[in-house]
């Protein structure tokens, strides 16, 4: 018969390693979240502390300015601002280990806490940086005149949400490489994150013809979406969502990775002595940042079902 435990209490067992727990901790965040994928975490390793800043230091641009034999040149010098990433959120958590469950059962939790705690720092970081990243990207590559150059492109708006169906959703995958092209963002390495209903109408729609994707097996078959119009799907259920006008729409984002910035580090991971039980205490805490550095590579879509 188990020991028994008292009331909200919990059967833990398991063996703890505070270097090895971090390292997995670390490695399943980043099998799990879509920030590795559609970000850059060149600073990543300059951050030290909770609160540390990051000065980004941006190419500034150079005029080009026509030419007469004889005249007289003007000089500038290029600058640009510096964009300060700030290391300034953070998210933990905390558990006990009872003493009793350590010594009565050789069942290790390690992974089980390491796969579990990763998924759920997933879901609060990925929600919290899809959203908190919204107002940065560029005007021109967002609503319903987007495009730098024809300013005619409708990628959706408030009170204004393009609707999705089988029938045009490749033509929006299409509009929004278009708005890209027109910032003259890199066509290598592009990204776009969906909501998985707007997955499910990609699967209906034409693309289940694997000629059409290049692959070798239909989209139906192996339900991977593949690479469409050079953006590199990835389905995610933490975009921003909102009620407009009755209807649920979503901010699907698409662009290169060297419009985002993003930093992570598990900075705390101890195991103490609990005051008020026979046990551990273990507990992680994981802080971040991220910036938009650069707004016209990244575009937003808003869309609804």
């Amino acid at each position: 018969m188990p020991f028994p435990v008292a009331a909200g209490g919990a059967n833990y067992s398991g063996n703890f390693i505070p270097e090895i727990w971090s390292s997995k901790m670390v490695e399943n965040f980043y099998d799990a979240t879509v920030l590795a994928a559609i970000s850059n975490t060149d600073y990543e390793g300059e951050i030290k502390a909770h609160g540390d800043k990051v000065q980004i230091r941006l190419t500034p641009e150079v005029t080009i300015r026509s030419y007469q034999k004889g005249m007289n040149l003007t000089v500038e010098r290029p600058d640009k601002p510096k964009i300060t990433l700030e290391i300034d959120q953070g998210e933990y958590f905390a558990c006990v280990e009872d003493d009793v469950d350590k010594v009565q059962s050789d069942i290790k939790l390690m992974d089980a806490w390491s796969k579990d705690a990763s998924e759920k720092m997933k879901i609060k970081i990925d929600t919290n940086v899809l959203t908190g990243m919204l107002p940065d990207i560029a005007a021109t590559n967002q609503g319903a005149t987007a495009g730098r150059i024809s300013g005619s492109i409708n990628l959706g708006a408030t009170g204004a949400a393009v609707q999705v169906t089988k029938t045009n959703v490749l033509d929006l995958l299409v509009d929004a490489g278009t708005v890209l092209d027109e910032a003259n963002a890199p066509e290598s390495g592009r990204f776009m994150v969906i909501p998985a209903w707007m997955a499910g109408m990609i699967k209906k729609s034409d693309l289940k013809d694997a000629s059409l994707t290049g692959d070798t097996t239909s989209v139906l078959r192996n339900g991977r979406l593949g690479m469409i119009d050079r953006f590199t799907l990835y389905s995610s259920h933490n975009l921003n969502s909102v009620l407009d006008g009755g209807n649920r729409c979503f901010s699907v984002i698409a662009g290169h990775k060297m419009g985002l910035t993003f930093a992570s580090q598990m900075t705390e991971m101890e195991s103490i002595r609990a005051k008020s039980t026979f046990g551990n205490i273990i507990r992680g805490l994981q802080v971040y940042g991220f910036k938009v550095v650069k707004g016209e590579a990244l575009a937003k879509l808003y869309v609804r079902q």
